[in-house]
């Protein structure tokens, strides 16, 4: 589906920054995405992107954070979706991975949820129960720390490790009580049980959790104008959103690309955009994520890993993993 205009200024500028380069040598990544319903599904569904810098993109799609960093740790992936449990996770273990961009405040995209008659209306009805989520996403983290602060010991709750398509075939057969989980499998459990909490419940207790772009940092240094050109592009497909989301509706072309690229169900989308909040570039570089957020996020997550005796070291500062000089080399252009 193509529904952009063929030539947009961002994309003309990008396109004579590389000159020729795409007929001398076709270059190629691979990128990693997961399932959530981001503006800039747009951008892979148009191919825009690959128009502009010549570039082929093989865009992969992934289960989990943890599945994108193993493949990331592997050389087999150069960009990708990474939620910040993962990424502190990757980070103290001292790969070489930049933080580029913040994809969207988590806010109350991750959801507990429990099945109707499971007798779940709280954190403490989770002991006894049968609990999934994707191990080391931020969902895990979400549900860790929240059973912590309201005083459920961990050990006295089932949780289980499972991706989110296991997670929905569960669901379906019974055999789980409840999970922390994201769209679009979320939407489709929500139909036979009813949220508990939040991501943004546990976040406003002082542990937000966020889903970055994250790159290989010898790769990304050495295509820096392909990095530039994709911070615009979805910058620009995440404002087109923040101003007409009234428009991005079921059967829209946007979300029918948004559909498709995440294997969600239409009529679902709209309502799971509305739960993310996805920061524009001025937010970005605030001391709210880029510019020291981000890194405290890291350092605060860390802690409670080595603490679930999921981490060995904790560094002592993650700014280190965040790189703010492609965004600011695109907000200038």
């Amino acid at each position: 589906m193509r529904f952009f205009k063929p030539v947009t200024p961002w994309i003309a500028a990008v396109a004579l920054t590389f000159g020729g380069l795409g007929h001398a040598q076709t270059r190629e990544v691979t990128f990693a995405h997961q399932d959530m319903v981001f503006p800039y599904r747009t951008v892979m569904e148009s191919g825009e992107l690959e128009k502009a810098t010549g570039y082929k993109i093989n865009w992969r799609m992934f289960g989990g954070g943890g599945d994108v960093i193993k493949a990331m740790a592997s050389g087999d992936v150069q960009i990708g979706e990474v939620g910040s449990s993962p990424l502190a996770a990757a980070a103290s273990q001292g790969q070489d991975l930049k933080l580029i961009w913040i994809l969207d405040d988590i806010a109350s995209s991750d959801v507990l949820v429990a099945r109707n008659g499971a007798g779940i209306n709280g954190w403490k009805d989770l002991k006894g129960k049968k609990v999934a989520v994707p191990f080391v996403s931020t969902a895990h983290y979400s549900l860790m720390v929240g059973m912590k602060l309201d005083g459920v010991e961990a050990k006295t709750v089932n949780v289980m490790n499972m991706r989110p398509p296991e997670i929905a075939a569960a669901w379906e057969r019974g055999d789980i009580d409840a999970t922390f989980i994201w769209d679009p499998v979320l939407s489709k459990i929500r139909r036979t049980g009813k949220p508990i909490a939040t991501s943004g419940d546990v976040g406003r207790k002082g542990y937000p959790t966020f889903d970055g772009l994250v790159v290989n940092a010898k790769w990304a240094a050495d295509n820096k104008v392909f990095v530039v050109a994709l911070i615009k592009a979805i910058s620009k497909a995440d404002a087109e959103y923040r101003a007409n989301a009234a428009q991005w509706t079921a059967g829209s072309p946007q979300v029918k690309a948004i559909a498709k690229w995440t294997k969600a169900d239409e009529k679902d989308v709209p309502d799971a955009m509305a739960a993310f909040v996805f920061p524009d570039t001025g937010a970005q570089l605030s001391s709210t994520w880029l510019g020291g957020g981000a890194a405290r996020t890291l350092a605060n997550t860390s802690l409670f890993l080595k603490e679930q005796g999921r981490l060995q070291e904790v560094k002592p500062d993650y700014a280190s993993f965040i790189d703010t000089s492609y965004l600011k080399e695109a907000v200038k252009k």
